[in-house]
């Protein structure tokens, strides 16, 4: 015999329904809060004031950085215009997850023939590198390379 389908069963099923929903938007919304990294700048205002202004100077440099891992050491180097290597100062890097800032690194490096190394082992995964250099006459240099790290071979 089948039974009876009431209002007390509807009422449970949608409570049911509107429960989970509730508690999977509850996690989702905790979760997204956790993971997010904070702000990128103090004040965006100012920042946005000086952005044109230095990013025309940093073209006018005409650097680019590039970035080579070789399961255990990584390598940043930087090119002027015309393929040579340009004297830096306050060269710093900082390498990190693009998700979060849990596992950023600052690690030193050491320079040798305009390419500078350090020893860093790196999960599989993409990985956000951002370079910061001074040029000698004072020009800001700042880069973003995105890494993909690929899982070693046992």
């Amino acid at each position: 015999m089948a039974r009876e389908l009431t209002g007390r069963h509807v009422l449970i099923v949608t409570l049911a329904a509107f429960g989970v929903i509730i508690a999977v938007n509850g996690t989702m919304a905790v979760l997204a809060i956790g993971s997010f990294p904070g702000l990128e700048v103090a004040n965006s205002y100012v920042a946005s004031q000086r952005f044109d202004r230095d990013r025309r100077a940093q073209d006018a440099l005409g650097w680019t950085a590039r970035a080579s891992h070789d399961g255990t050491n990584l390598m940043i180097e930087v090119l002027d215009g015309q393929g040579g290597h340009p004297i830096l100062r306050d060269f710093a890097v900082t390498v990190g997850r693009p998700t979060h800032r849990r596992a950023d690194v600052a690690p030193e490096f050491q320079e040798a023939g305009g390419i500078y190394r350090t020893p860093l082992v790196l999960e599989p995964g993409a990985w956000t590198i951002r370079v910061r250099a001074t040029s000698q006459d004072g020009t800001l240099f700042r880069q973003r390379l995105d890494h993909r790290a690929e899982a070693r071979g046992n």
